[in-house]
């Protein structure tokens, strides 16, 4: 595995800005307001042929008035006894702080390296302000500056200076993505907690807990994984802080990059108009979907008939997503949390399926025979070609003598006879209507000239 090194310091001092800069990504959330990060968040990272894992972490400060303090504080534990090496970042505008002395004096118990980082240090000439941090007891100190970049190249150099060389990028094995995604507080970190067996992610009744998309990379039954927690998705009206507008855009934005999106929805508040919304945005970016009704232990089902009432009403909602599986679960009690993998592994080989040209155009052949389209100003519409252009998800072309007269019945028609045949009931499916343009092959109108019925006549026998 590659070196983990983990970014630790107290609120506000730079952290995010360094993991950013580091990875060349945007995937910390960075803002003026202190206590932003909240969970670790991962990323890769390659310095001198050398490949490692960064991770971020919340501001450690002890007693915070933040109530998510203890919860950070965890998180930032769990990140230094995993990590082969630390990286404490302080406030070179600020100067050291007593939280700083608190955070040296628990470093020196750890048994591995540990990398102190001054940052906000934008050039030579701010670099005096490191002899107020050698009051610490600190041997050698880092002058940089994330947000410039002024002496990262230096520091890296003496960061990857053990680390072994990065090998060979061979094709790694194929992993799903799945992001998590849903309401505030619908019991999103839960759930991932709950799958990984740990206290991953930071949890509270607080709406709004989680900011950053987080990823969290594992392995199950011998298949990689990556999990995305996303920050909880509101009505537009309600979202008023810049901050958790960027949230926002970050869980839309994992979705982009992911293979299928588990919707979560708490059973017990039952289905809003919200929660379709946020299904919405799963079906716009042509995500593979699973419902999970979550809280499933809070529900009232004396009767027996409380999930095909939700499920109706589900279907209902969202129409769109007729073909996305429902299962109810528990993140709390751990109800049948086990069997959301499973179906997520059948609707990401229906989601990668590739068919081939003459199996496709076989089926369509007998959709045009058995229910032929309607007339456009008299004239026959003609279908003359279909091929799969791409998968996840899987994604057709036909082309067509007026595809804008193709009525959007008579195209959800075709997408069912292929949903059908090759049994591709758990995905979304994409049909394209074109303009024929040259030559395209006319496979699905031929005639049957006397020659093409002697043919068929020898074949039958």
């Amino acid at each position: 595995m590659k070196p983990i090194v983990a970014i630790v310091g107290r609120p506000n001092v730079g952290k995010s800005t360094l993991f950013n800069r580091i990875t060349r990504s945007r995937d910390a959330i960075v803002d003026d307001l202190p206590g932003v990060t909240r969970d670790r968040n991962f990323g890769d990272a390659r310095w001198n042929d050398k490949a490692f894992t960064l991770v971020d972490t919340g501001g450690f400060a002890e007693g915070d008035v933040d109530a998510f303090a203890p919860h950070i504080r965890l998180q930032v534990e769990q990140a230094i006894e995993h990590a082969d090496a630390v990286v404490l970042v302080l406030d070179g505008k600020g100067g050291s702080s007593p939280f700083d002395t608190d955070l040296i004096q628990t470093l020196r118990t750890v048994e591995k390296p540990v990398f102190y980082v001054v940052n906000k240090i934008d050039g030579e000439g701010q670099e005096k302000a490191l002899f107020d941090f050698y009051g610490l007891g600190v041997d050698r100190l880092f002058p940089v500056s994330a947000e410039h970049g002024y002496g990262v190249a230096g520091f890296l150099d003496e960061l990857t200076d053990g680390f072994p060389d990065a090998p060979a990028e061979d094709e790694l094995p194929d992993e799903i993505r799945i992001a998590v995604i849903g309401k505030p507080n619908a019991g999103k970190s839960s759930l991932i907690n709950a799958i990984l067996g740990e206290e991953r992610l930071v949890v509270s009744d607080v709406a709004g807990t989680t900011r950053d998309a987080i990823d969290t990379a594992f392995t199950r039954d011998g298949k990689n994984y990556v999990l995305v927690d996303t920050a909880g998705i509101r009505r537009k009206g309600k979202v008023s802080q810049r901050l958790e507008k960027f949230s926002i855009i970050k869980a839309l934005r994992s979705l982009e990059r992911c293979h299928v999106a588990l919707i979560i929805i708490d059973a017990e508040e039952g289905i809003s108009d919200q929660d379709a919304r946020v299904a919405g945005y799963a079906y716009d970016r042509g995500c593979g979907a699973i419902f999970l009704l979550n809280k499933w232990d809070l529900v009232d089902n004396r009767d027996g008939k409380a999930l095909k009432r939700m499920t109706e009403n589900l279907r209902m909602t969202a129409k769109f997503l007729s073909f996305a599986p429902v299962l109810t679960v528990s993140a709390k009690t751990g109800q049948r949390v086990p069997k959301i993998f499973p179906v997520v592994d059948q609707v990401f080989a229906q989601y990668a399926v590739r068919i081939t040209t003459g199996q496709l155009n076989k089926v369509m052949e007998k959709a045009l025979e058995r229910t032929p389209p309607s007339l456009h100003k008299g004239k026959r519409l003609k279908f003359y070609y279909a091929t799969q252009v791409s998968t996840r998800p899987p994604t057709f072309v036909s082309f067509v003598n007026f595809p804008d007269a193709v009525h959007f019945s008579y195209q959800r028609y075709l997408v069912n006879q292929i949903r059908e045949t090759f049994k591709l009931d758990k995905t979304p499916l994409r049909l394209l209507l074109k303009q024929r343009t040259g030559k395209n092959p006319d496979f699905l109108n031929k005639k049957r000239t006397p020659v093409r019925r002697k043919r068929r006549r020898r074949e039958k026998r």
